[in-house]
């Protein structure tokens, strides 16, 4: 008798013990009927090319990838176009016996503005801050659907101009102080800093000067609702928060491991929110 052994997957950080993707894998394999695994792997950075390299000797069919080790598998692995424009992966899967990488943080973001504010991509202008890991995604996803204008604003102007100059001439670098006279103009704010996440400071941003019709993006999940989020919403804006961006960039990478495409549901946000407010 040929026995085979359930696929398993894992997320691979340093350290990772607060991670939330084995709560949301575990409830797609759970709820689809999947026979399969998923498990937190701390790699050291030291250790981390004699992981990778024997990711199928140790059982797993991939990988997710998180701090400090998204640029670092990119030259361990055979990386899509996504993965190199923004220069990090988050996600690892094998191909014809080849190990791939992929960043879907991109679509986790864009496809959490389509679920939350339907027809935000007519917009002609956004505002992103911060110029770190994560906007890198996000002005990729902005420019891919065709964003005519994006700004990007960061406390550092050199990091901004280094990201516009990689990604063309519809990013514009622009200085923190500029933020006030672009905030008028633009339909989409997005903030990718760690401004308003529980222990930082809260980002000093006033939405009384986007147009009425804007939408408002927050990374952060932790809290829930950013002081920025609940400010847009005590306008009226339609706002779309980093929850709901990490459930989303999580389905493809679901999709290449175990074959099916899950669906990211009320119940498993409800899931995954009672998680993140437990005292």
């Amino acid at each position: 008798m040929i026995v085979t052994k359930a696929p398993a997957a894992c997320l691979i950080g340093w350290p990772a013990a607060h991670s939330r993707s084995p709560l949301i894998h575990h409830y797609w394999l759970r709820t689809l009927g999947i026979a399969g695994g998923y498990v937190i792997e701390a790699v050291p950075p030291d250790d981390l090319r004699d992981f990778v390299l024997r990711l199928s000797l140790r059982g797993f069919v991939g990988a997710n990838v998180t701090i400090p080790h998204k640029e670092g598998v990119l030259a361990l692995s055979t990386p899509d176009a996504r993965a190199r424009a923004v220069g990090a992966a988050n996600t690892l899967w094998f191909e014809d016996g080849e190990l791939r990488s992929t960043n879907t943080d991109v679509e986790g973001f864009i496809n959490n503005l389509d679920a939350s504010a339907p027809g935000w991509d007519r917009v002609e202008e956004a505002l992103v801050l911060g110029a770190g890991g994560s906007s890198r995604a996000v002005v990729f996803g902005l420019v891919e659907r065709g964003v005519a204008r994006v700004h990007l604003a960061n406390r550092t102007i050199a990091r901004a101009e280094a990201l516009a100059k990689q990604f063309g001439p519809n990013v514009r670098p622009l200085s923190w102080d500029g933020i006030n006279d672009v905030l008028p103009r633009a339909k989409l704010l997005v903030n990718t800093t760690s401004l308003g996440m529980h222990g930082q400071p809260a980002l000093d941003i006033d939405v009384a000067r986007l147009p009425q019709a804007s939408v408002v993006a927050d990374l952060v999940y932790v809290p829930l609702v950013t002081p920025l989020l609940a400010a847009a919403k005590a306008r009226g804006l339609r706002t779309a928060d980093g929850l709901g961006m990490l459930l989303h960039q999580a389905v493809r990478g679901f999709a290449l491991w175990f074959g099916r495409t899950p669906e990211v549901t009320a119940e498993l946000r409800a899931l995954v929110e009672a998680d993140l407010t437990k005292t």
